[in-house]
């Protein structure tokens, strides 16, 4: 069991790459080599119980990958993910591993494709209840079916009507009934509210930290929107290029961001204060993840890039802010003020 300290999500070194080489025939007539795409490269971070840890970063940055990961719906090329103790890659029986993998589920972006058109609301939702043996009498099945759309903000009457019958927001409620109704203690969120409309991303938002508080639920939130993270997260990581380049508290990593891309990220989004401080937008372009470039990958767009970052990889060290960052620049003191 967890401890006060002891994180109860673990991913230590996690890795996946992907082999997009073209066919073995086309390879050995054109004298190519194989091409590994490495989606995710060593990322490590924990979990407490209770805590919501965000990864944000641009599009293509690993973060789906790393859900996919945590949740085992990907098998890891290296590295681990522990739950409350437990080795994923080491559970042993089907029983074990149903036992363990009930206490975790995950909402995905888009309720409309994750949802069966074809069943209606009350089998959607109680699907996990059934698959688990949670509850065998239909009756009870039934009330707890009831309870849940409740529980998401939606009536009891909702459960014979088909998913294209609902507007996206209370689609994605019914995508979050469907999650809880196997008890889970850790819910893997992959941009959760990003096909929604403003107005009721902030309505599902609330509706998951209204949950948190009363189920005790422990979240991974996967986003590229920086508010959205700044309102739901206590922790955030920032994800460049598969690697994880700033880990840190939420208030510090927005009031006292480190690395230079989480200062190019933040300095993006409209500076609604006009506080008059210059800013810098993104620029550049992510690099090829096939053919990544050598030392810190951030480094053709970094301002800051010397020849040990084109030469040297950085590991990740606790910086002055408590933050944890892989970068030369704030290793050697080199960081401008902000």
């Amino acid at each position: 069991m967890t401890g006060p300290g002891t994180p109860l999500v673990a991913a230590n070194d996690l890795a996946r790459h992907f082999d997009v080489s073209r066919p073995l025939l086309n390879r050995l007539l054109d004298g190519i080599p194989r091409q590994i795409l490495r989606a995710v490269d060593g990322v490590s971070f924990g979990i407490r119980k209770g805590e919501t840890l965000s990864l944000v970063g641009e599009s293509g940055c690993g973060k789906s990958t790393v859900a996919r990961l945590v949740v085992g719906l990907y098998r890891p090329s290296r590295g681990s993910v522990v739950f409350d103790g437990t080795d994923m890659a080491q559970l042993g029986s089907r029983a074990e591993a149903e036992r363990v993998r009930r206490r975790f589920q995950m909402i995905f972006q888009d309720p409309y494709a994750s949802l069966n058109p074809r069943w209606r609301v009350g089998r959607i939702v109680a699907e996990p209840i059934v698959v688990h043996g949670i509850l065998s009498d239909p009756g009870a099945i039934r009330a707890r079916v009831d309870e849940l759309l409740v529980q998401v903000g939606l009536s009891p009457a909702d459960r014979e009507k088909f998913p294209h019958e609902f507007s996206g927001g209370q689609r994605q409620r019914i995508s979050i009934a469907r999650a809880l109704s196997s008890n889970p203690e850790f819910l893997v969120c992959d941009e959760p509210t990003s096909a929604l409309d403003v107005s009721v991303q902030a309505q599902i938002l609330n509706l998951m930290k209204d949950l948190q508080r009363q189920l005790g639920l422990t979240y991974l939130f996967i986003s590229h929107n920086l508010a959205v993270v700044y309102y739901i997260s206590d922790r955030v990581g920032v994800m460049y290029l598969g690697r994880l380049v700033e880990v840190g508290d939420v208030r510090t990593i927005f009031g006292q961001p480190q690395h230079p891309y989480t200062r190019m990220l933040l300095d993006a989004i409209p500076d609604l204060e006009m506080s008059g401080r210059p800013r810098t937008p993104v620029a550049g372009e992510v690099p090829n993840p096939i053919d990544p470039p050598t030392g810190c990958t951030f480094h053709p767009r970094c301002p800051l890039a010397t020849d040990r970052c084109r030469r040297e990889a950085p590991v990740s060290r606790p910086a002055p802010t408590g933050a944890m960052v892989a970068c030369h620049a704030v290793e050697e003191g080199r960081l401008p003020p902000r």
